[in-house]
């Protein structure tokens, strides 16, 4: 151990669900490293989409998971467990984590680990995790997605769709996105973006088709379900495949059985928490194989939007869940 953590931290906790207001800091505990796990004191935390939905009670922590709020983090190995290469110690990681990011120190499994290379800023590794696993393993693995392919990604400007718009550049992808205005659409094209629709004003399964001069696109990532399902499968090409990774659209949705039938498509779709230890190291590993030199020779790069103190999550939440947002919002202990 080449710190000695102290017993106490600072945390983000909520007694009960609601909104932003209900976060507040408090002192607990600093949890200590069991087999494979690694303690992390946390230089930056990232927040997501997930943290806003359990903090309002629809999104509970799986089973064993820390019931404090954060998915992912960067900052120094400060102890490691039985199992873990002590060589960790002292190194700067970014993690993906079950929960517990909101706070001063947080565990990780070593497995799920990747090294943040120099030249990457912390809160940029802080930002990369929760994105990258989700989008690469639903755009490419889920998805199939192939270099050449046209795709089409809902929210253009939130974590996921600039991560999405950025993996798909640099893997030979046309990415269409949807955006909520002109300023976001612009923002969108800069980030990575080959055309982006502002579907305030534009009907985005018209725009597509004649973007794609009525051929459709080969596979639709999508983050809001409902009523969106119908007109994304009208945006797809033959044998096009919809990824659905959220549902803030609302979780159920009316389609043809017919169409997908006759134009062959494959619906699927995925959660990343609670997948297995075992599953996310796997990724973990793809990852760092396929993607992290792109990281390290500096060609890929998160979107930042705002820091905030540690103190100040509620102040986090509100924007996203303003919606105002370009990029990765991140926490500052």
């Amino acid at each position: 151990m080449a710190v000695n953590p102290p017993a106490a931290m600072r945390a983000i906790t909520f007694a009960e669900p609601g909104g932003p207001e209900v976060l507040r800091v408090s002192e607990v505990a600093v949890p200590r490293p069991d087999p494979g796990q690694l303690l992390v004191k946390v230089a930056f935390a990232g927040v997501n989409r997930p943290d806003v939905i359990q903090r309002q009670g629809n999104y509970p922590p799986p089973p064993g998971a820390s019931p404090i709020l954060g998915l992912e983090v960067s900052g120094q190995v400060v102890a490691v467990g039985e199992g873990v290469e002590p060589e960790l110690l002292n190194q700067q990681v970014c993690a993906l984590v079950s929960g517990g990011g909101y706070a001063e120190y947080c565990l990780a499994r070593a497995d799920h680990c990747l090294p943040v290379p120099e030249g990457l800023a912390p809160d940029q590794a802080a930002a990369l995790p929760e994105t990258l696993f989700t989008v690469w393993h639903n755009l490419f693995e889920r998805g199939w997605a192939c270099e050449g392919e046209t795709i089409l990604v809902h929210g253009g400007t939130s974590g996921i769709g600039t991560m999405a718009a950025m993996l798909g550049r640099l893997f030979g992808l046309t990415v269409i996105v949807t955006c909520g205005s002109d300023q976001k659409c612009a923002a969108a094209v800069e980030i990575g973006a080959a055309h982006a629709i502002n579907y305030r004003s534009t009907d985005f399964v018209e725009a597509v088709q004649a973007i794609t001069e009525g051929r459709g696109v080969a596979l639709v990532l999508d983050m809001v379900a409902g009523d969106y399902v119908a007109r994304n499968l009208k945006c797809l090409a033959e044998d096009g495949r919809h990824v659905t990774i959220a549902v803030q659209g609302g979780a159920r949705a009316e389609i043809n059985m017919a169409q997908v039938m006759t134009r062959r498509y494959s619906l699927t779709g995925s959660t990343l928490r609670p997948r297995s230890d075992d599953f996310k190291a796997v990724l973990a590993q793809e990852i760092a194989r396929e993607v992290w030199p792109l990281v390290q020779e500096g060609a890929l790069r998160p979107v930042m939007d705002q820091v905030f103190p540690l103190e100040e999550a509620a102040s986090a939440h509100r924007r996203m869940e303003a919606g105002e947002h370009i990029g990765k919002i991140v926490l500052r202990p």
